[in-house]
């Protein structure tokens, strides 16, 4: 392919070269040299002697208009440099931003999870509705040791959706209580399901009982989450008079004895309500406050208060925070998004915008109540129904109708709870 290349550009330029001579020939014959005689008698050499002088050999005139429109086309070719300059360093700044980001995956803890492994029901991979969608799945882990393996339970547990086309983002709480598969046909609270089985397990319970298709997750452990807000500047959070006392006592719990160090140096006791600077751990002790009317579902949404805060933060960020931000928190943080897929979050990540929130079971379709050894539950009324609002809260499906997996799933819940 490259020889035969070769030969067409050769014969390409013969044929361009022939022809550059029979025009000049025929443009000699056709009165090329009447032409030039007429120039000179009409003063062509004064031109182009004139040309010649202020740099121009083409004949055009150097009068005080052609000036003023010279001017205007070197400041315009000027300003054209300019702004191509600027849109190249401005690329190649973001160019730089988002694979520093990539690279920061090296102190990222890498627990990965083989996705051959992983459940997906059967007629989800189907669904022609959950194309085009991004489903991550985002897991608190109760350690402060950074061990964010199996082993631990998922204090918080949620899904992040993105819309690939609009940007748009939905997160949906899975309340840690929640009694359902564990992914292993096993029934107790959802929470269980990391603790047993780390991360696989964990989305595996979600996607067979939610009919979703996850893969990918991030972990961060309560020290990862204390840094991030630490590194932003704290968050804005509106703290309600019966919320003081139960986050005064998670912070002075949230250490041992052994880190008193850093206890004494963030432990600040917050003494009134109303919207006010929550710092790392403040803000982490009132992300884990059940005590109160609401309970866990309470708790749910204060979590998301706090990651919508610090959303809010980071958009308005300068670089710098926003590299101290993630040089502190990478290193609590586990995942297995590999680098491209880590790349192609991050080159949309301005583009993205939370647009609702919401809790599972949702409010209309749970109750509360003790089923058997797992003790004090969240209980859907209907696994079943409760999917059917997921699908639509996520992917606007009107009419979804969930797997057959599911149906099992939610009968064995309404047979061990008599709902």
């Amino acid at each position: 392919m490259a020889s035969s290349s070769r030969n067409n550009g050769g014969s390409r330029n013969a044929n361009s070269r022939n022809s550059s001579r029979e025009h000049r020939n025929t443009d000699s014959r056709d009165g090329y040299r009447e032409s030039r005689s007429s120039d000179s008698r009409n003063g062509y050499s004064k031109t182009r002697d004139s040309d010649s002088r202020n740099g121009y050999g083409d004949g055009r005139s150097s009068g005080p208009k052609n000036k003023k429109a010279m001017s205007k086309k070197r400041k315009a070719r000027k300003r054209r440099r300019i702004i191509m300059f600027t849109i190249e360093m401005v690329a190649l700044v973001v160019l730089g931003v988002v694979l520093w980001a990539v690279l920061k995956q090296t102190t990222i803890q890498k627990i990965n999870v083989n996705e051959e492994d992983i459940v997906i029901n059967d007629t989800v991979e189907n669904n022609v509705a959950m194309k085009g969608y991004r489903n991550i799945a985002l897991f608190g882990i109760d350690a402060r040791d950074d061990n964010l393996g199996k082993g631990n339970r998922s204090d918080t547990i949620m899904i992040a959706s993105i819309n690939l086309d609009t940007g748009e983002v939905k997160i949906c709480s899975v309340y840690r209580d929640t009694y359902m598969n564990l992914g292993n046909d096993k029934y107790s609270k959802c929470n269980a399901a990391y603790a047993n089985g780390g991360p696989e397990q964990a989305i595996s319970m979600l996607n067979m009982n939610l009919d979703m298709n996850i893969t990918n997750y991030v972990s961060i452990g309560f020290n990862g989450l204390i840094d991030v807000i630490n590194s932003l500047g704290g968050v804005e959070i509106d703290v309600k008079e019966e919320e003081i006392k139960h986050l005064n006592n998670y912070q002075a719990s949230m250490y041992s004895t052994e880190t008193k160090e850093r206890l004494t140096d963030d432990y600040v006791k917050v003494t009134k309500p109303g919207l006010q600077t929550l710092n790392g751990m403040q803000a982490t002790a009132y992300c884990r406050i059940r005590a109160t009317a609401g309970d866990d579902f309470k708790r749910a949404e204060r979590q998301r208060t706090v990651l919508l805060a610090c959303l809010a933060k980071a958009r308005s960020a300068s670089v710098s925070t926003l590299s101290a931000t993630l040089d502190s928190v990478l290193p609590h943080v586990a995942t297995n998004l590999d680098s491209g897929e880590m790349l192609s979050v991050l080159k949309d990540l301005a583009s993205y915008e939370v647009v609702a929130t919401d809790g599972f079971p949702f409010e209309t379709n749970r109750v509360t109540g003790k089923v058997g050894k797992a003790g004090s539950c969240v209980i859907p009324t209907s696994l079943e129904d409760n999917v059917v609002l997921l699908h639509k809260f996520f992917f606007a499906q009107e009419e979804y109708t969930p797997s057959p997996s599911v149906k099992s799933y939610s009968a064995k819940v309404s047979s061990d709870t008599g709902r």
